[in-house]
């Protein structure tokens, strides 16, 4: 079950590991929806909710579900280990790397990481 938290001063939607997958740009919309029903911030989506191609960029999944993210001013965490698919990937590896940078998409390995970069502590 989904559970909303707060973190400092950001409400976090933090999904649950079962639901609806991240498989194509419209699932999104899926994960806005709740978001907003909550009144979230941040949603925190666990790796197990990703779709099978959704960390091969070269689908474009992953990049056209955070530009919705974005455009909708919806922050995002993908929470959980994807060391195999950062292995795998020259080109994920860079962009875990940069949008880590930013402030909008992160990924982390836990829902600690996350408390801490929120928190500031990170």
């Amino acid at each position: 079950m989904d559970q909303l938290i707060e973190i400092g001063n950001t409400r976090v939607l933090k999904c649950a590991d079962e639901g609806i997958a991240l498989r194509a740009p419209a699932d999104a919309n899926d994960f806005l929806g709740d978001a907003w029903g909550h009144e979230a911030d941040l949603l925190a989506i666990p790796v197990a909710r990703l779709g099978p191609d959704f960390l091969n960029l070269s689908t474009r999944v992953a990049g056209e579900v955070f530009q919705k993210f974005v455009n909708y001013r919806m922050k995002c965490a993908i929470v959980g280990d994807i060391s195999d698919a950062l292995e795998a990937s020259k080109a994920l590896r860079d962009f875990v790397r940069e949008t880590n940078k930013g402030s909008s998409i992160w990924f982390v390995a836990d829902f600690d990481a996350l408390r801490l970069k929120l928190t500031g502590a990170a």
